[in-house]
């Protein structure tokens, strides 16, 4: 037993065991601070062997700014008898280094000193990681507040009034200052509120049901609404989104001042037109991609929803894909319009119908666009008697021929007209593309070519 704190002598083996379980690993210093023994912790094998250390001074394998540290610190020791502890930094040949926290303990009147020392890496490493979490806590921080900032601006800037609604709670989750004005309140009176309430003659679950459905309608007209508190009537535009999981409704309120230079009479009958009109209307991008179309057009196609075409490309449509959308698009540029053109448009269920189309290309606005009335020709065809179209001019000067030459060559005669006015029309309309005209009159290049040599329609320069 051990009596009045009294240590029993140790083994040496034991005792480097001890020192090296205490710690990460220790040094023995002679009293001319010479390293006399080095004993490191087998389970810290990050530091390596470090046996070529004993015998070099311990300043040798300091870093130059620990070097004073450790001599107060040996030099306090020595004098005193008291335990010193220090935080010092290793330098290998400079070529690595790391930084170690010291207690130092002196072992007997010659001097002899015990440096029991902890590997402050791990430490030094989550201060690194806890600086750079802060580093960009405070960027993300920034971040949000210009994006905030932003946010605040473009909402008290623009003219519209907008109101945020939490789908969850139907309550006002921010709105500007135009919409508050339409609303007749305050701001800050009415964030937070139910804007059921805000309306006349509405509930909360039915005016959220309507307003989600109306948004995912394409072609539902706006709902008019009376403001409560201001009496005004309201045209609610709403959109649905979703932001970090919470499903929310974007409202824009128009009143009848502000829809005015936007719903005259003329634009009232055309977007009736649109919807109600018995001919296909399709307004496309400038690279043929198809933004919106009408009911009649679904029809046309057999498509389910007007989603579903919008987006892609009107190619997809046209028989002959491409070259008839390229005939279109570069007529209409150039000339600003072209008209019934001739072709047949794909269903989605591989059926064809014939169609005539009519196309115009709309310039004076920020998105250029091109606009296309496409109506069913099998229909006009069939629906026209016999006997009710008068003979055209084609005929007649066909019936001159009767009696002055043979059926044979009348026959011969006539197709090479058709044929050369057919290749004549071809090459126009593609703007002399030999490749997209004989693709368009479903012959080969070469049978192409053939042809144009024999009317004359090929230049000397091209022969």
């Amino acid at each position: 037993m051990l009596n009045g704190g009294a240590v029993p002598l140790i083994a040496p083996d034991l005792l480097a065991e001890i020192l090296v379980t205490a710690s990460d690993f220790a040094l023995i210093l002679s009293a001319l601070d010479q390293i006399v023994s080095v004993f490191v912790n087998p389970q810290h094998r990050s530091f390596g062997q470090l046996r070529h250390w004993e015998g070099l001074h311990v300043n040798d394998v300091l870093a130059v700014d620990s070097v004073p540290k450790l001599t107060k610190r040996l030099e306090a020791l020595r004098e005193t008898g008291v335990s010193q502890s220090v935080e010092l930094s290793h330098a290998e040949q400079s070529i690595w280094g790391f930084p170690v926290r010291y207690s130092l303990h002196r072992l007997g009147p010659d001097n002899t000193v015990l440096l029991l020392g902890r590997d402050l890496r791990p430490i030094a490493e989550m201060q690194q990681k806890l600086v750079a979490a802060q580093l960009a806590l405070e960027r993300d921080y920034e971040a949000q507040r210009e994006i905030d900032t932003r946010y605040r601006v473009l909402m008290e800037a623009t003219r519209d009034a907008i109101v945020l609604v939490s789908m969850a709670t139907g309550r006002i989750v921010d709105l500007n200052g135009a919409a508050a004005l339409v609303l007749g309140a305050a701001r800050g009176e009415l964030m937070g509120a139910a804007i059921a309430q805000e309306f006349e003659g509405r509930r909360r679950g039915e005016f959220l049901e309507s307003m989600a459905n109306l948004a995912v309608i394409d072609s539902a007209p706006p709902v008019e609404l009376t403001a409560r508190r201001s009496g005004s009537r309201v045209v609610v535009v709403p959109t649905v989104f979703r932001a970090a999981g919470e499903q929310l409704l974007l409202c824009r309120l128009e009143t009848p001042a502000t829809r005015a230079p936007f719903q005259d009479e003329l634009g009232d009958a055309l977007g009736r037109l649109f919807h109600d009109g018995v001919d296909a209307i399709v307004f496309t991008d400038p690279d043929g991609l198809i933004r919106c179309a009408n009911d009649s057009f679904l029809n046309l196609t057999s498509e389910a929803s007007a989603a579903v075409v919008r987006g892609k490309s009107l190619a997809d449509y046209l028989a002959r894909g491409e070259v008839d959308l390229r005939v279109l698009l570069d007529n209409a540029r150039r000339t600003g319009q072209m008209r019934l053109y001739a072709t047949k448009l794909n269903t989605a269920y591989d059926g064809q119908v014939a169609v005539d189309i009519s196309a115009t290309w709309l310039k004076e606005r920020p998105n250029p666009c091109m606009a296309l009335v496409i109506r069913d020709a099998g229909r006009a065809d069939s629906l026209r008697r016999p006997g009710m179209a008068g003979v055209d001019e084609g005929a007649g000067s066909v019936m001159e021929l009767v009696g002055s030459s043979t059926l044979k060559d009348i026959v011969a005669e006539t197709t090479e007209v058709v044929e050369k006015m057919c290749i004549e029309t071809a090459v126009e309309l593609t703007r002399n593309n030999r490749v997209a005209a004989a693709e368009m009159l479903g012959l080969s290049r070469q049978s192409l070519y053939v042809k144009l040599r024999k009317y004359g329609l090929v230049n000397k320069e091209e022969e």
